[in-house]
């Protein structure tokens, strides 16, 4: 059968906290529309894909979890693939960071969700082009630290997701990836991530990935 793919949009309209400091992308609204726009985009192209959750307000992640696994007990866990879709934040108090870039997680130890996580990181270095191209000019005006890198990636096990032991990750039955696009806590990530541009960009570099890594899976 087709392969599913559920789309997790994070947190929820009553989860504090989770928006830039002026207030002008909060995180459950952008996580929405990025994932409503990557569910069209998977569907013209004839891939599969359900948002997993449909509601504004947050939905702990138990239920999360519990929808996700009643569709891979449906129709069988190596039929279903699970992206979690976020915006990162270097700080919780309120202020502009100097923190940026894009990354995907998985759990720990190699599964299904490191190809999935390295086709998306794939496509991302090649949909963010022009976020990556004006990045060192910003990074030179003091937009970010000298630390940073657009493509963030931790190459120490041979690819380029981090390892983390979010609930979503170890406590669904199929493989899952999170993502974390860009900083909505940096100026100029925020603009970014504000901007028609940007929105596209994070949709295409998700919707290239998936249907990339179906393709090398495709039975």
């Amino acid at each position: 059968m087709n392969m599913i793919v559920l789309i997790d949009n994070g947190h929820g309209s009553d989860t504090p906290g989770k928006c830039s400091p002026d207030q002008k992308l909060k995180e459950y609204l952008k996580s929405r529309e990025i994932a409503r726009k990557l569910e069209l985009e998977l569907n013209l192209r004839m891939v599969e894909a359900r948002l997993l959750v449909e509601e504004d307000k947050d939905i702990s992640l138990p239920e999360r979890c519990h929808r996700a696994n009643a569709v891979c007990d449906k129709y069988g866990k190596e039929n279903v693939l699970l992206v979690s879709i976020h915006c990162n934040a270097a700080g919780s108090d309120g202020k502009w960071k100097s923190a940026g870039g894009w990354c995907v997680y998985t759990s720990p130890g190699q599964t299904k969700a490191d190809d999935l996580a390295t086709e998306i990181w794939n496509a991302a270095d090649k949909c963010l082009k022009n976020y990556k191209e004006r990045f060192p000019i910003l990074q030179a005006q003091g937009a970010y630290d000298s630390r940073q890198k657009p493509m963030r990636a931790d190459w120490s096990d041979g690819d380029p997701d981090f390892e983390a032991r979010f609930y979503i990750l170890v406590h669904t039955k199929c493989p899952a990836v999170l993502t974390e696009s860009l900083f909505q806590d940096n100026k100029k990530d925020c603009d970014f991530l504000l901007s028609d541009e940007g929105t596209k960009a994070i949709v295409e570099l998700h919707a290239n990935g998936i249907i990339n890594y179906i393709k090398k899976h495709k039975k």
